[in-house]
């Protein structure tokens, strides 16, 4: 891997929190974290453990039928964005989700993968993939130079 990628293998839902536990500490405010992957490959349980490492004490559950769901976290708001029942980025639009990709919160975007045209140029993609009844794949990668810096610590995190 290079210093733009850090690829991580859980074993259980409660690892993949772990490594969102980890993230969510590192987070001060105007970030962006996208993560893609099918249904059940971990996504709300990562955004789950974020909210666990920024000491959001309200359970986070999806925002798929509400879009948004925000949390008020140790360093910032977590702005929990599900991209699940939009279908274009004129839908996206119209629900204001620019105004939480630029916000001086932390913007997390559950199915990504639709907003790709939306996206400003700098910010955290990770995919989650099945690997097995418990076991996931996550490769996060940094788009960005603070992006990188980010992942640097994280991969420290991980691999200490």
């Amino acid at each position: 891997m290079d210093d733009q990628s850090l690829s991580v293998i859980t074993q259980s839902l409660s690892e993949t929190r772990k490594l969102g536990t980890l993230l969510g500490q590192l987070l001060k405010g105007n970030e962006i974290i996208c993560l893609e992957g099918e249904l059940g490959t971990g996504k709300t349980s990562l955004i789950q453990g974020i909210g666990h490492g920024q000491r959001v004490t309200e359970a986070i559950t999806s925002p798929t039928f509400t879009l948004v769901n925000e949390y008020q976290g140790a360093t910032a708001t977590l702005y929990h964005v599900d991209l699940y029942r939009l279908e274009s980025t004129r839908e996206m639009a119209q629900a204001g989700i620019d105004a939480y990709l630029f916000s001086d919160g932390i913007c997390l975007i559950e199915w990504a993968e639709k907003a790709q045209r939306v996206l400003p140029p700098e910010h955290l993609y990770i995919s989650l993939k099945h690997r097995g009844e418990n076991e996931r794949h996550i490769l996060l990668q940094a788009r960005g130079q603070s992006y990188r810096k980010l992942l640097d610590r994280l991969r420290r995190m991980v691999e200490s």
